[in-house]
């Protein structure tokens, strides 16, 4: 992020609070004109640091209260391998995020189920058949400690 100011980045720490906030009201709270906010608002939407918004739902209430985080190894570590392994992670609505890491194994997957039982049916069901996967090891959350920051501006 080097070509956007002190201003704009009051004006993405905003959005991040407060994705709703009005233009009018977000001008206010950085101190611009609402015809400034609004240019920069779609210069920053255009150039990418604003990726979209939607709302934040609560899993608990939805019935999705058990939380994993999956340690996955695959039998093999070549483009090919990783590419059918990520075509089949997109498929998947149980799994919120994947990424591929460096270190003991190949992708972190976090994922919400109903309960250990649907997370089970997920495991054998789902997991373990998409393409190469040799290994995984799953953690299961007990307490949600923070899981909505903003990023750091």
């Amino acid at each position: 992020m080097t070509d956007i100011d002190q201003t704009d980045r009051r004006i993405l720490a905003e959005l991040q609070r407060d994705g709703r906030i009005t233009n009018a009201e977000l001008a206010q709270r950085v101190g611009l004109p609402p015809t400034s906010m609004s240019d920069r608002f779609r210069r920053l939407q255009r150039q990418g640091y604003i990726a979209g918004f939607g709302a934040r739902l609560d899993p608990h209430a939805l019935g999705l209260g058990l939380l994993t985080f999956v340690e996955v190894s695959l039998d093999k570590t070549t483009p090919d391998a990783f590419e059918r392994f990520a075509e089949a992670v997109r498929r998947a609505p149980e799994v919120l995020e994947c990424h591929m890491v460096a270190g003991g194994f190949d992708y972190l997957i976090k994922a919400r189920h109903a309960d250990m039982a649907a997370y089970r049916r997920f495991l054998g069901e789902t997991l373990l058949a998409f393409p190469g996967v040799r290994e995984t090891r799953t953690y299961a959350v007990m307490e949600e400690v923070k899981n909505d920051g903003p990023l750091p501006l």
